[in-house]
């Protein structure tokens, strides 16, 4: 059994509150790789609250973004849309809100299950990595991979430097 782990493909970290020129570029990519995939998919979504600029992530970057369910929140239309084309029903869709970089609830799946965990999305330099860490915390014997071409960082510099740092702890960058 495969997994897909899609980090944090929301409007704000596209063309949003927090718009990214790399991450509209690798959008047709990430499309592309959800429409093609057979096995599982769980989507994560950045989530914040009215309270955000209060929060230790608000002080650091004052931009309210992804606002439960606000359009920013809302994963990006293409991606739905990639979604619908490929659908097997036999295959399990989930989606995970999570209000810190690596989602939490990665303790609550069943990852043991999967062969594979391929992970694309936004962030590369603090949700991608952050949430493969997490996944690669709780199956240290499953191979894990990111693939470059589907993930966008905050600057092209960052992304790299964040490939890098997932190589080092044995995730696969493809």
């Amino acid at each position: 059994m495969r997994l897909l782990v899609v980090v944090d493909v929301q409007n704000d970290f596209i063309t949003g509150a927090l718009h990214n020129d790399e991450a509209i570029r690798k959008l047709p990519n990430v499309c592309k790789y959800i429409e093609e995939w057979n096995g599982d998919i769980v989507f994560t979504r950045d989530t914040h609250f009215d309270n955000y600029l209060e929060t230790l992530e608000g002080k650091n970057l004052n931009v309210p973004h992804c606002l439960d369910h606000s359009w920013g929140w809302e994963i990006a239309s293409d991606a739905i849309e990639a979604l619908n084309r490929s659908r097997d029903t036999k295959y399990y869709v989930d989606y995970i809100d999570k209000n810190t970089f690596g989602a939490k609830q990665w303790k609550d799946f069943y990852l043991e299950k999967y062969d594979e965990i391929v992970i694309i999305g936004y962030c590369t330099d603090i949700c991608v990595i952050s949430n493969a860490m997490l996944i690669k915390a709780f199956v240290p014997n499953t191979p894990i991979k990111v693939v470059e071409e589907c993930c966008a960082g905050v600057t092209p510099d960052r992304h790299e430097n964040a490939l890098k740092a997932m190589q080092c702890c044995h995730i696969e960058v493809i």
